[in-house]
């Protein structure tokens, strides 16, 4: 098999049938990530981009591309506090923005909640309360990457969000029914919320598989050590359905994450105006925000 530049083939992308050699390959990521941001309008010449590095082959790959365009950027890595997992993405995204000369900040879940993941957890299970490890991790890290984006001056915040990311989550919503999470999918936000700094998706339309690929062969640094909260969630299982019929059908997330975009398009004016948190005034669809309702569930006075 032979890539149709006349080099001999490395990979065949089974949902479009092409065959790739590892220069064309590569370069066919790249290109997808450029072509997104012009298509979707992501950034404007004046933004400063914050890009969310926690370590991952994905934050790795939207860094390294990122690098090469002239934008402002700088790299905010989380430590939620999970030993012996977190200090190995914290070292390696130490290492690659030292290489690449990008400025790095790293912000805590103990100085910011007075508590780490793990603290937390622990905390919730003393109370009885019946949320997983991840549940945390998700609304308290996207609560603390919008204050450091706030804090540095960011215009956007760059997540390393890939196909089966968002093709996992429409699945997630319309088993939950939630069509007003629906409707937010997508590159950026569908419109502008005071006091939340818009998050960008440029690795939407790649599938994992394809990230993974692309960052070996650039040679990055890579976990060894998979997160211990992983395993208990509802993310995980819907990952490995997915996987599966992907398998047997190609092109089914490219589908799934279409269909998203087509009916937040078509329901784009039936988004309710823009609520705010009566506890920490962000912008939230509810009267309390999720970080707010668990920081109350467990007791924790934030504020």
């Amino acid at each position: 098999m032979y890539c149709k530049c006349g080099r001999e083939g490395f990979y065949l992308r089974r949902h479009s049938g092409e065959i790739l050699c590892k220069r064309c390959f590569t370069r066919s990521i790249e290109k997808t990530v450029f072509k997104t941001i012009r298509r979707e309008r992501l950034f404007e010449p004046n933004d400063r981009i914050m890009i969310a590095l926690s370590g991952g082959k994905d934050s790795l790959t939207l860094l390294y591309i990122l690098s090469k365009c002239k934008y402002e950027i700088f790299a905010v890595t989380i430590d939620e506090g999970v030993s012996g997992y977190r200090e190995e993405g914290i070292s390696i995204s130490k290492s690659i923005t030292e290489k690449l000369g990008i400025k790095h900040y790293i912000f805590t879940f103990k100085e910011f909640y007075g508590y780490s993941l793990e603290e937390l957890y622990n905390l919730a299970l003393s109370k009885g309360i019946d949320l997983l490890g991840c549940t945390f991790c998700g609304i308290l890290r996207r609560r603390l990457l919008n204050s450091a984006a706030i804090k540095l001056g960011a215009t956007k915040v760059a997540t390393g969000h890939n196909l089966d990311d968002e093709a996992q989550t429409v699945f997630i919503n319309l088993m939950r029914g939630d069509v007003s999470r629906l409707m937010r999918l997508g590159t950026k936000p569908p419109r502008h919320r005071e006091g939340f700094v818009p998050r960008v998706k440029p690795l939407r339309y790649i599938p994992e598989k394809e990230i993974a690929i692309y960052a070996h062969l650039m040679g990055f640094p890579l976990y060894e050590r998979e997160c211990p909260y992983v395993r208990a969630s509802l993310r995980d299982e819907v990952r490995d359905l997915l996987n599966q019929i992907e398998n047997r059908h190609p092109g089914t997330k490219f589908a799934m994450v279409r269909a998203a975009d087509k009916l937040s398009q078509l329901l784009e004016d039936r988004i309710g105006e823009i609520k705010y948190c009566i506890k920490c005034s962000s912008p939230s669809s509810k009267e309390v925000c999720r970080a707010c309702q668990v920081l109350m569930m467990l007791g924790i006075n934030f504020y």
